[in-house]
């Protein structure tokens, strides 16, 4: 059984939530403010926290901030605030995904499935070889192998894709992206992720217009599902 954390300030949803969750065999812990879900989160140790940003003692992002000094505990946002930019923010902090309010509860419960399959163990620092159904890469050797033949990638569209798979099942932002493969200079060229996905994809899916390994989160980044 998996243990959720519910953060928010709003009794009718912190309320809709347990509900909802207990009643598909969640345990849950429920926070109204930030200090009390740091608190929480050390003591409870959450397999997924639900967490909304605007919160009476401190912004979200900061609990975020906080959380991922010691944890990489599945975090996913549940707020009002819909910009790109404020979106983008949490994710920065290290946010794993995004539900903007008003929600559907089916979405978020589907999203927080989600989360648990993504915080299992994704390939390990020493893990040599990652296999999918289409293609196999080899990061010791830096290599790519599909049908049984090498796929030559350029240096970028390896970096690229080696940042994905590290971070496998987790979704990845667009400036954390350009500044791991393009370096610290680089913030709002997005149009360079899209072309060099595209590239990968090309090279690796087998339905470039309908990838199961390389995914766009739309407006927020990236994310390498390892089974597609």
């Amino acid at each position: 059984m998996h243990r959720v954390l519910v953060v928010d300030d709003e009794p009718q949803i912190l309320r809709a939530l347990v509900i909802n969750l207990k009643a598909r065999r969640y345990e849950v812990d429920t926070a109204a403010d930030g200090a009390t879900a740091l608190r929480l989160a050390a003591e409870r140790h959450p397999d997924v926290i639900i967490l909304d940003l605007g919160l009476p003692d401190m912004d979200g992002v900061r609990v975020i901030d906080g959380i991922r000094g010691w944890s990489r505990v599945p975090i996913i946002v549940l707020s009002a605030r819909h910009t790109s930019d404020e979106k983008v923010e949490a994710l920065d902090a290290g946010a794993d995904d995004y539900v903007t309010k008003p929600f559907g509860m089916d979405e978020l419960l589907a999203r927080l499935r989600a989360a648990v399959r993504r915080a299992e163990p994704g390939p390990a620092e020493g893990e040599a070889v990652v296999e999918t159904d289409s293609f196999t890469v080899d990061l010791a050797a830096k290599k790519v192998h599909r049908d049984g033949r090498d796929i030559r990638l350029t240096p970028t569209e390896w970096h690229l894709l080696e940042v994905l798979i590290r971070n496998a099942r987790r979704l990845v932002s667009q400036k954390q992206l350009l500044q791991e493969v393009w370096g610290p200079g680089y913030r709002t060229e997005t149009n360079y992720l899209r072309v060099y996905m595209a590239q990968l994809r090309r090279k690796l899916e087998a339905s470039p217009s309908a990838p199961r390994y390389l995914i766009t989160e739309p407006g927020m980044g990236y994310r390498f599902e390892r089974q597609g």
